[in-house]
């Protein structure tokens, strides 16, 4: 069984109803793309979702909700992320109210973060990449 972090509860409770709502969402897609998924509060307040190094974290702003993807290299085939190409740590999934979620390439995408993770981290795998492509300049 998943734990969950009742202070998640009380964030997500904080939330607009349709927020509430994709958030909770969100959260069960987590857990369902790893049940060793492990739930906490970062940065004082927001969720965030942890398995070997960070997976996502959650935010809900005052017209859409975030889900920050911490992965900037794990792959996104669907284009679910919208903002933070080209972002040195992260990149974001924002969702407004009456977007649909698209669960599969979701789950796909944090299986992609939980995997890099278990590999040591996209930042491991990108300088293993770049030891392996000698003359290339950064």
């Amino acid at each position: 069984m998943t734990s969950r972090d009742p202070r998640v509860d009380d964030y997500l409770n904080s939330l607009p109803p349709w927020q509430r709502q994709v958030a909770q969402r969100v959260r069960e897609l987590l857990h369902d793309a790893d049940p060793a998924i492990e739930e906490t509060i970062k940065r004082t307040r927001l969720p965030h979702f942890v398995l070997q190094g960070n997976v996502a974290a959650l935010l809900g702003t005052r017209n859409h909700l975030n889900v920050f993807i911490y992965d900037p290299i794990a792959p996104d085939p669907s284009g679910l992320v919208n903002q933070g190409h080209g972002n040195a740590t992260a990149r974001c999934v924002q969702l407004f109210e009456g977007d649909e979620l698209d669960d599969d390439a979701l789950v796909a995408l944090f299986r992609a973060v939980i995997a890099n993770n278990r590999a040591g981290g996209w930042r491991r795998l990108v300088d293993q990449k770049r030891r392996q492509q000698p003359g290339e300049a950064d």
